[in-house]
């Protein structure tokens, strides 16, 4: 089934931008807690790691669609940013474009308080989650706001032009 940020993916005509904010998300994963115990997944071994997400993100490149990441880390970073680094290689092979930014580097920005998916400069579609990194029971919010968007888009590109691109960036 389809989740709202596919079903948004799916429906873009030109742009998606990701900012992710926080050190952590659901520490609880299964995956993330064999990473902590020595699992890593192989590029080469791509049945092990490519799933319905790297099959939307590639249809919706495919068509033309430019889909970049950035992602906000406090240094030294937690070991669920380890595990994201480790992981991206996935996201890359799907066709998006990935950046970090250590968090020292955000003083002078204004950025909003929650991760966010912006699509077309149109929609805003918020993740609010709960202090543990669990996805809130209303944790997903979509307004089709221009205003709200246009403020989204310009904070992700602040955050975009600082950032390292994943090749650049060790952890």
């Amino acid at each position: 089934m389809a989740t709202p940020v596919r079903k948004a993916l799916a429906r873009a005509q030109r742009s998606a931008v990701h900012l992710e904010m926080r050190d952590h998300y659901m520490l609880d994963d299964p995956e993330f807690i064999a990473f902590q115990h020595g699992k890593r997944l192989g590029e080469a071994d791509r049945g092990s790691w490519w799933h319905g997400w790297h099959d939307a993100v590639a249809e919706a490149v495919g068509r033309g669609v430019v889909v970049r990441r950035a992602r906000i880390v406090s240094e030294p970073v937690h070991d669920y940013i380890r595990y994201e680094h480790d992981l991206t290689f996935g996201n890359l092979a799907a066709g998006e474009l990935v950046r970090w930014l250590p968090r020292r580097n955000t003083k002078d920005l204004c950025l909003p308080g929650l991760d966010f998916w912006v699509f077309d400069d149109q929609v805003v579609h918020y993740h609010h989650f709960t202090g543990d990194g669990q996805l809130a029971e209303d944790g997903e919010e979509i307004l089709q706001d221009p205003a709200l968007a246009k403020h989204c888009a310009a904070a992700f590109e602040a955050v975009w032009e600082r950032a390292v691109p994943h090749d650049r960036y060790a952890v």
